[in-house]
């Protein structure tokens, strides 16, 4: 078997069917070391963003110790204090809702790395009826997700505490999400600002407005957290503690994995042979796919937070050297048993184009065993078929030749969560040094925001050219008179036409050729 056991811990890494050499061969041991010495210098502050000149320093959040100043160690230290702070004034009704009474549920605003570590969190800890607040998320500019969500809020929007998360205070989707949050406010009679806390760099376009609109509290951002790894600084941990989230085993559990994961051993280095496992599936060129089966509810949105933390941070077209590498190594994935009965076919008979990442929980919390079948010895339970369907699957998988490792927890507590937070960081650190790639930038995010800009700017551009017009006219002919691609022009008008009150409107077509017309006011 080749399985790292931290008994003591609740926690196991099986690489028995990654079936990968350990040790690696000499060239790979030499970007191992360079890897431990890479992250050796970015936990001691080294600049690891040279195009934005800034540091990361997410393990720092649970070790504060750690960081290279005695203003950051405070800073933290000062922050984490008032989030605890907070979250029991909050519980214990010292900070409450205008109209009285407690708040009792929480709407949390963010995008990215803002909203998905969130929602993993909530949902892999939660209790339901039993949480101090239950947790809604706006994580898009959707309108009607944000309806869908306020519905779900109805009655207790009065009794709701709205935290915005954004960096800059620019981020369109989570601005367009507070702006909803707002109007419903007001359509209520409430203020916003008596419901709403921010939490954004100091000095930020959302620091001002929640200054000006005198919210109910502030909390900081840094620029040497990415939002990919802010699930443990006030990003996250505000949301967690006032759902009634135990923070400070999260970040213990996050602490334990960093002292596993930073011993410089790549045989006993969980993060290193899981990086190293990842770089010899995968041909360390993406060359496969990473399939993420959760075989736990509780654990169900992981896939979707991995998929940001992989995928933008390992997804970089240049290396280092300003090399043309196209790296990454996409992920999905949903949870098990579900998946049997979904794509297992075709990842068992179908292309070999992956490797799945089991992960499991032991302990199944049952308050009592509750068997399903059978007496006696022969007793077997709910728990034991989903422990036999995840055995069973990757067995089935193994006698096809596919590869794959599985990530064990003895229950899904918040130490077990702050832990697999961790392993995956450090892993996708790793990784990156051994493809040389800069896992803590996203110049491609950038660009698709550049691009969402450009567009809607060419929307108006479109509407003003098409109200000039004293007759309908097609696509092409718009396209012409803003100089630009008659595709955009037409996706633009096409969905203006499906809004009635954008005031564009299909006024003739035979298939070939639509015309559109301007509403006249």
């Amino acid at each position: 078997m080749n399985i790292l056991s931290f008994d003591a811990d609740g926690f196991w890494l099986d690489l028995t069917e990654a079936r990968v050499e350990h040790p690696p061969a000499a060239p790979m041991a030499a970007r191992v070391l360079r890897a431990f010495e890479a992250m050796r210098a970015l936990e001691s502050g080294a600049i690891a963003n040279p195009d934005e000149k800034r540091m990361v320093g997410h393990y720092w959040l649970r070790a504060p110790e750690r960081s290279p100043s005695p203003e950051l160690r405070a800073v933290i230290n000062e922050t984490r204090e008032k989030v605890f702070a907070f979250a029991r004034d909050v519980h214990e009704g010292r900070v409450a809702p205008p109209l009285g009474g407690r708040f009792e549920k929480l709407l949390v605003i963010g995008i990215g790395g803002s909203a998905l570590g969130p929602q993993f969190v909530a949902n892999a800890l939660g209790r339901g009826p039993a949480d101090a607040m239950q947790p809604f998320f706006f994580d898009n500019t959707d309108p009607q997700g944000f309806e869908r969500v306020l519905a779900r809020i109805g009655d207790d929007l009065p009794r709701t505490l709205t935290i915005v998360v954004s960096k800059s205070g620019g981020t369109k989707e989570t601005r367009n999400g507070m702006l909803a949050a707002e109007r419903a406010y007001t359509r209520s009679g409430l203020s916003f600002g008596a419901h709403a806390v921010a939490v954004t760099q100091a000095g930020s376009e959302l620091d001002r407005t929640a200054l000006k609109q005198q919210w109910i509290a502030r909390f900081p951002m840094w620029d040497w957290v990415g939002g990919r790894t802010s699930e443990l600084s006030a990003v996250g941990l505000l949301p967690a503690v006032l759902q009634g989230v135990d923070g400070n085993e999260l970040l213990a559990g996050a602490r334990r994995m960093d002292e596993l994961t930073r011993v410089e051993d790549s045989a006993s280095n969980p993060a290193m042979r899981l990086a190293l496992a990842w770089h010899a599936l995968t041909e360390g060129r993406g060359a496969k796919d990473m399939v993420v089966l959760p075989y736990r509810d509780r654990i169900e949105l992981l896939s979707r937070y991995l998929q940001q933390l992989v995928m933008e941070s390992i997804g970089k077209e240049l290396d280092l050297n300003g090399e043309r590498v196209q790296q990454g190594i996409a992920v999905y994935g949903n949870k098990g048993s579900t998946d049997q009965h979904a794509y297992v076919q075709q990842l068992r008979d179908g292309v070999d184009n992956f490797f799945v990442t089991f992960i499991e929980a032991l302990d199944d919390e049952e308050a009592e065993f509750d068997p399903v079948e059978g007496i006696g010895a022969s007793a077997v339970s709910a728990g034991d078929y989903l422990f036999g369907f995840l055995e069973g699957t990757r067995r089935a998988l193994t006698e096809n030749g596919r590869r794959s490792l599985t990530i064990t927890v003895r229950r899904c507590d918040a130490r077990a969560v702050g832990m697999l937070i961790a392993l995956f960081e450090r892993t996708v650190g790793f990784y990156a040094s051994l493809v040389n790639v800069n896992a803590y930038h996203q110049p491609g995010v950038e660009a698709g925001k550049r691009a969402a800009t450009e567009l809607l700017a060419l929307q108006a551009r479109v509407l003003e050219a098409l109200q000039a017009k004293s007759e309908p006219s097609t696509a092409a002919e718009i396209a012409a008179t803003v100089s630009a691609d008659e595709g955009s022009v037409w996706r633009i008008l096409r969905r203006l036409s499906a809004n009635a009150h954008r005031g564009v409107s299909v006024v003739d077509g035979d298939g070939t050729s639509v015309r559109f017309g301007a509403s006249r006011m």
